[in-house]
């Protein structure tokens, strides 16, 4: 049951595979969550990973409450909120052609394993975080169009530079406080209301 930490477990989860990933090449270049504020080097080359928008998951909404039994009543919790995580990944290199292979391995990788589950997942334990819970996370290309992707780098003020979005679906913040209901062991009837009407 992860709680507000699943988001950070989540970049956490992502930026480990993608270094990996990127190991693989000659220039061997790192990956990191980043803000794309300030000056990044490119020494080494970069994978810059950043996290610009978390929504919740339309496909899980108005899930009904988890009950579960107790001696003398029932637990009654409310659903985890599911949430959807969408990343821009963004290469810095001395070179196009760095920066083109940088996001090219990127893509190979994410393609190739697009479900994070069991030992891929990083950040926190459970039951409070990702590593070691049930939790699957799933990573799909976002294709934004060009206008989108421009407005995504005036908003944090930084000149337009090639990048890719990713939506990770779905990570789950279960809620902290659940209710106990007792069982009813009686009823009583409004007599203000007649027999049989």
């Amino acid at each position: 049951m992860a709680d507000f930490g699943v988001i950070s477990d989540v970049s956490a989860t992502l930026v480990d595979a993608l270094i990996d990933a990127l190991s693989t090449l000659p220039t061997s270049p790192v990956a990191e969550l980043h803000n794309l504020q300030g000056t990044i080097t490119t020494a080494p080359p970069k994978l810059a990973i950043c996290l610009y928008e978390v929504n919740e998951d339309a496909t899980s909404r108005n899930q009904p409450m988890h009950r579960s039994p107790l001696p003398a009543g029932l637990r009654v919790a409310k659903p985890p909120m599911a949430l959807t995580l969408k990343y821009l990944l963004t290469p810095f290199a001395n070179t196009p052609e760095d920066e083109q292979r940088i996001l090219g391995r990127a893509m190979q990788a994410l393609y190739e394993d697009a479900i994070f589950s069991g030992p891929d997942l990083r950040g926190s334990a459970a039951p409070t975080g990702l590593v070691g819970s049930a939790d699957i996370l799933t990573v799909t290309l976002d294709p934004l169009t060009l206008e989108e992707r421009s407005r995504i780098f005036h908003s944090i003020q930084q000149p337009y530079r090639l990048s890719l979005s990713y939506q990770v679906r779905v990570a789950n913040i279960h809620p902290r406080e659940d209710r106990r209901v007792e069982l009813a062991r009686s009823r009583s009837f409004d007599p203000a209301i007649p027999a049989g009407a």
